[in-house]
């Protein structure tokens, strides 16, 4: 099973009212690795995806940080490089998707070919839902997280309880 992982809302909060806790890495890192918003993603969180590809998922980076989360948020997370969907150039999309569809779902149910998987973005909605429940024959968990706190031992337990069960009935969104 897929696990298409945002960065952006999803591993780096964003937009809360107080300050965000500064980590440093579990570990001494290449100073190629330097990038200012590091500091707020928990390094922790790298076990807690770990703990996905023991369930049997494979990680594919979903994000427009692009081979960059690789050089960056990988060796902070003590994770290894992971694939990463690469996005049609602007303008290679063959028309505009239906009011309200992100821009990744298309490319992401393509690069799932068919296969069972989870996008765990801050900006998913129904209209995402709707389009991947009507396009994708496999089961699919688009898990939306909430921007200011990123990714929560909350969304750990549903992304959990989901591919545990095979990718059984979709949870109710936590909008």
């Amino acid at each position: 099973m897929l696990v298409f992982l945002d960065v952006d809302g999803t591993l780096i909060p964003f937009g809360a009212d107080r300050p965000y806790p500064v980590y440093k890495a579990a570990h001494p890192l290449p100073e190629t690795v330097a990038h200012p918003l590091l500091s707020r993603v928990d390094p922790a969180l790298g076990a807690r995806l770990a703990g996905l590809v023991a369930l049997g998922c494979e990680l594919v980076w979903a994000t427009t940080w692009l081979d960059d989360a690789n050089t960056s948020l990988a060796p902070w997370l003590g994770l290894p490089a992971l694939p990463v969907v690469e996005w049609p150039d602007e303008g290679d999309e063959p028309r505009p998707g239906p009011r309200g569809l992100h821009w990744k779902t298309r490319p992401l149910v393509a690069r799932a070919a068919g296969r069972p998987f989870v996008w765990i973005d801050d900006e998913i909605t129904d209209a995402d839902r709707a389009w991947v429940a009507g396009h994708h024959p496999s089961p699919a968990l688009l898990h939306r997280v909430d921007h200011r706190h990123g990714l929560t031992e909350r969304d750990f337990a549903v992304l959990a309880e989901w591919v545990s069960a095979g990718g059984g009935p979709v949870p109710r969104s936590p909008e």
